[in-house]
């Protein structure tokens, strides 16, 4: 990680020793997180998501947001920089899986943190998917699983987008197809380029016709990528992106299940869902959340009315994180209940 961007306030770290990989490596490695209001009674658990860190992770912890009175314990996946990964880790695993990333993370919850029960488990994007596998893995650990701008399983057009900006940046000239540290060099190049060809895809055709980037600051689109993007990626390992990236594609529930297919998984869920895509998302668009939810026995949808994309999830615009923050209130403190078919909820 690039010290001159990292924020580490309030992050900690639990080693595990002789950890076991779903791959078959064994290796010591070490969780970071962060507690957010610890002595508060009710707990979640938000894992982060792709480019993200622990310090900028979505936590709706505001003072007038959604989990302001709860104990908000945000970890950081395998693979992200600040948990072990190939950026620091010698013996790290060529790949890493979901259920690694959630094994470890129960075993920083249960056998450090003490906790036996959680109130929710709340994800963006890669974050949404590690939910998902949380409640596949352990369905009776949590009451509420909430997945923003996510899926189950990494479709098919998700996969394809995710493979451009990989070949941007293992084909850039300064990644010297991978030799790149043993002749001293740092892809610069090539990490700009895959923040660049990144970019179009978190955001929506309208975001961009209406020059909102002009919202951020920035009088053209042009400078917008630069900072926002290349800037952004620069600072990243590149092993790092990769293995995430990697892990991202192989994303499917169906791995935790005994016959593979990731709508049985879905069906077995016995947690209640809230699942949040958003309308202009380009690579977990609504319409694979609709699919989803009718395998799930407690599942409601929300769609997320924004033109901002996938980024809209990840808190990019005050008034859909606003909206968002509204809806998770209103979802975990619901009693819910089925009458002739219809959910009629009413709160406590």
């Amino acid at each position: 990680m690039s010290p001159r961007s990292y924020d580490d306030t309030g992050v900690e770290y639990y080693g595990i020793p002789s950890f076991k990989f779903v791959s078959g490596p064994s290796t010591d490695i070490r969780i970071a997180y962060r507690c957010i209001n610890p002595s508060a009674h009710k707990t979640v658990c938000i894992p982060t998501c792709f480019g993200g860190r622990i310090n900028t992770t979505l936590s709706f912890t505001g003072s007038d947001q959604a989990l302001y009175d709860h104990r908000v314990i945000v970890v950081a996946m395998l693979g992200n920089g600040e948990s072990s990964s190939p950026s620091n880790h010698p013996n790290f695993p060529k790949d890493i899986d979901y259920r690694d990333c959630i094994n470890a993370q129960y075993q920083l919850l249960t056998e450090h943190l003490g906790i036996k029960e959680l109130d929710a488990i709340v994800g963006f994007s890669m974050g949404g998917q590690q939910a998902y596998y949380w409640a596949c893995m352990y369905p009776r650990f949590m009451k509420y699983v909430i997945p923003i701008c996510s899926s189950a399983k990494t479709s098919l057009h998700n996969y394809a987008f995710l493979e451009g900006p990989k070949a941007a940046l293992t084909n850039s000239i300064d990644y010297e197809d991978g030799a790149y540290r043993a002749k001293g060099v740092r892809p610069t190049r090539g990490l700009r380029a895959f923040g660049r060809t990144y970019c179009a895809w978190a955001l929506s055709a309208p975001w961009f016709r209406e020059r909102q980037f002009e919202r951020l600051g920035f009088s053209n689109v042009e400078d917008f990528i630069k900072s926002n993007w290349e800037d952004a990626f620069e600072t990243w390992d590149p092993e790092d992106l990769l293995i995430l990236a990697k892990m991202w594609q192989a994303g499917d529930v169906g791995k935790t299940h005994a016959d593979a297919d990731y709508l049985r998984a879905l069906e077995d869920i016995e947690a209640k869902m809230l699942v949040m895509p958003s309308r202009t998302d380009t690579y977990f668009p609504p319409e694979d959340s609709e699919v989803e939810l009718q395998h799930l026995k407690h599942g409601e949808l929300a769609v997320l009315e924004t033109i901002w994309g996938h980024m809209a999830g990840r808190g990019a615009n005050e008034d859909d994180t606003i909206w968002m923050s509204d809806r998770i209130a209103k979802f975990i403190g619901a009693r819910t209940s089925l009458v002739g078919g219809i959910k009629k909820t009413s709160l406590e």
